[in-house]
């Protein structure tokens, strides 16, 4: 019998989208003085487009969990531009997803680079995060 994991081929894609408001300011979120897109937003948007690369053949029960991010964020976006964030399944090895990354604006290239995700089983994270909060209140 198939798994919906089996589809989980190199090639698979997404990207998401939004337009630069001054929430997503590095001086909003408090990574700069400055009001532009912030970096903690971009790695938020590429992290995004790779978990809907491969969300949807997920089973019941399992999740990916983000674990390893290498990106540059190489050009400033202003406040009302458009920033596209693509992901792209390059390897799957075992339970681990890598992706490549690319981010662009309306004008220009912004970002990119790889990340890595752990197919991950809900209940038995859900377990540990409990034994972990037990042991946190002793």
């Amino acid at each position: 019998m198939t798994s919906p994991l089996d589809q989980l081929k190199p090639g698979l894609t997404a990207a998401v989208e939004i337009v630069v408001g001054t929430r997503d300011t590095a001086a909003h979120v408090g990574s700069g003085k400055i009001g532009v897109l912030a970096t903690p937003i971009l790695v938020t948007l590429l992290e995004s487009a790779a978990l809907q690369a491969v969300e949807k053949f997920m089973p019941p029960g399992q999740q990916t969990v983000g674990t390893r991010l290498d990106i540059s964020h190489t050009a400033a976006t202003p406040v009302g531009m458009r920033v596209t964030a693509r992901a792209e399944l390059i390897n799957v090895d075992g339970r681990k997803l890598t992706f490549k990354l690319h981010a662009e604006d309306e004008r220009e290239t912004i970002g990119g680079g790889m990340h890595e995700r752990l197919i991950i089983s809900v209940e038995r994270f859900d377990q540990r995060m409990q034994r972990k909060r037990a042991l946190q209140s002793l």
